[in-house]
């Protein structure tokens, strides 16, 4: 067996077994095209990020590939040494299964990791590439990102196996928008809230209120860049947030439409000394109530199984439709 660097003549053979493993269930995520392929996972991976890609072949055959990626941006704090090398995915032709290529390609993807100087692989929806999968059981809804391993895949065992820890599981949430019921005291709980001088609705960026001290709070460079990045943007998309003060005390969105009819937005956050008022249930709210406004059909979002948050997004309508597990491992020097 040989290990070697992806090719641009390997791309039909990957984007095929990617799609046959795709049609018979093995995996959740999308069929791609060999242009997405090249464009989307190996040449236009956002941030200056690189991919890296191994196929195994067996006198001249092909036996099965993996993908990952080497950041290229990094928010503050992070630094090429302290972040990891992403594995996006492995796939192994089904004629093989047992037969070591899959360790094998995971052997060389580790060793590529640690001749790049990272410490730590992380399978997460941190990682630069997003892939999109479909939700099991309906026609064409799906979700943008995997946020882990689908833990019903053979992956999941196999990176078990291979000495990979669970750091998180995630849960995947989907919500058909026709069945979206507005909490019958909305209106009261915006009022009660406005009593206390909280403003909650549609976010005027003209304000340029203060978000800083809501994502110190929450300890998140995320957020702050992700408010950063829209309010400075020439063309906002609309946000959804409660201000008092002249601060930003809660948010949700950016609120927009992808061509599956999914109504996207990033997450929901509040600033924890205005936890407990109700600010996430209004907000959320209101951002289902945008989606239908510009003609979303389906919203998903993915949470800690843990997280308190699923409890609003059960009483909002939400399922649970699948199970991911942030897995991780360690890169051992010699």
């Amino acid at each position: 067996m040989n290990i070697r660097p992806m090719i641009s003549e390997d791309i039909p053979n990957i984007v095929a077994l990617w799609n046959s493993s795709a049609s018979a269930g093995e995996v959740v995520y999308k069929p791609i095209t060999a242009d997405y392929f090249s464009q989307e996972l190996i040449h236009g991976i956002p941030g200056g990020s690189k991919a890296i890609c191994l196929v195994a072949e067996r006198k001249g055959q092909f036996e099965g590939f993996v993908h990952g990626v080497l950041q290229g941006s990094y928010l503050p704090g992070e630094t090429p040494e302290n972040t990891p090398i992403y594995l996006t995915a492995l796939f192994v032709t089904p004629g093989r299964f047992g037969q070591g290529v899959g360790t094998a390609l995971l052997n060389a993807f580790i060793a590529a990791g640690r001749a790049a100087g990272k410490r730590r692989i992380l399978v997460s929806d941190r990682n630069p590439v997003q892939l999109g999968w479909r939700i099991p059981g309906t026609s064409g809804h799906d979700h943008n990102k995997a946020p882990g391993v689908d833990e019903d895949c053979k992956g999941y065992g196999f990176l078990l196996n291979k000495g990979f820890a669970v750091a998180a599981h995630e849960i995947a949430m989907y919500l058909p928008l026709a069945r979206y019921a507005a909490a019958p005291n909305l209106e009261q709980r915006r009022e009660a809230l406005a009593a206390q001088g909280i403003s909650t609705g549609r976010y005027n960026v003209a304000l340029g209120y203060d978000f800083d001290r809501m994502c110190d709070g929450v300890g998140s460079e995320y957020w702050r860049k992700v408010l950063q990045d829209e309010t400075q943007s020439p063309n906002p998309r609309p946000i959804l947030a409660a201000t008092y003060d002249q601060h930003i005390v809660g948010f949700t969105g950016p609120v927009d439409l992808e061509p599956s009819g999914r109504g996207w937005f990033t997450g929901i956050c509040t600033d924890p000394e205005f936890g407990g008022r109700g600010i996430a249930t209004v907000l959320f709210h209101l951002l289902m109530q945008e989606f239908i406004a510009v003609g979303a059909t389906f919203s998903t979002l993915f949470t800690g199984v843990e997280n308190h948050a699923q409890r609003l997004y059960l009483h909002t309508g939400f399922t649970v439709v699948r199970k991911f597990a942030v897995m991780e491992k360690e890169i051992m020097y010699l």
